[in-house]
């Protein structure tokens, strides 16, 4: 049996006086098994088939899930302090919690629709930076995209795609912007 390893990482940065790439790794295993049957109904013989993904192919699975279109609406919001776990899901997040509204910092209007740019070369970029308004003073931990969503801010429906944490916490007053790129890569 062969198995077929794609890795795949995300990494976020954002501008706010401060510049870190955070980064995760995700797999996606999956694999080829003949079976030849004689005229007769037996097993003549099988094989595994050692295989490939092919960078369109890495590219049409980044564009599926993050072109806003199949797997729902993409949208971009911020976390507070405490941090990503892999078991986190949008509705459940016991380690930390949604700034932008409830939990301070606020900032200007509900999360942020990121727009990508085309996946090329198996990884999937924001074409421009996602920009969000602070409106008061508190303290951002990192960034997180969800699938299929609401836009609002501290809504649990959707799926969780991606969490990531500064490599620490940063503070914004009334008036920064934090502007955030998001790339996600299968290697």
């Amino acid at each position: 049996m062969t198995i077929d390893n794609i890795k795949a990482s995300d990494k976020v940065e954002a501008s706010c006086s401060y510049n870190t790439q955070p980064s995760d790794a995700m797999s996606i295993e999956g694999h080829y098994h003949a079976i030849c049957y004689g005229a007769d109904g037996q097993v003549k013989w099988e094989a595994p088939i050692e295989n490939l993904v092919t960078t369109v192919g890495k590219n049409a699975t980044l564009d599926a899930i993050l072109g806003n279109s199949a797997a729902g609406a993409v949208v971009m919001g911020l976390k507070g302090t405490g941090t990503a776990d892999v078991a986190d899901t949008q509705s459940s997040h016991a380690g930390w919690l949604e700034v932008g509204l409830a939990n301070a910092p606020t900032y200007s209007g509900n999360r942020k629709t990121p727009t990508f740019s085309a996946a090329s070369a198996g990884s999937k970029t924001t074409s421009s930076a996602v920009s969000f308004s602070i409106t008061s003073t508190g303290t951002v931990a990192g960034c997180f995209i969800n699938i299929g969503g609401s836009a609002t801010i501290d809504n649990t429906t959707g799926t969780l795609f991606s969490a990531g944490d500064f490599s620490s916490s940063k503070s914004v007053v009334n008036g920064d912007t934090i502007a955030v790129t998001y790339t996600a890569t299968l290697t």
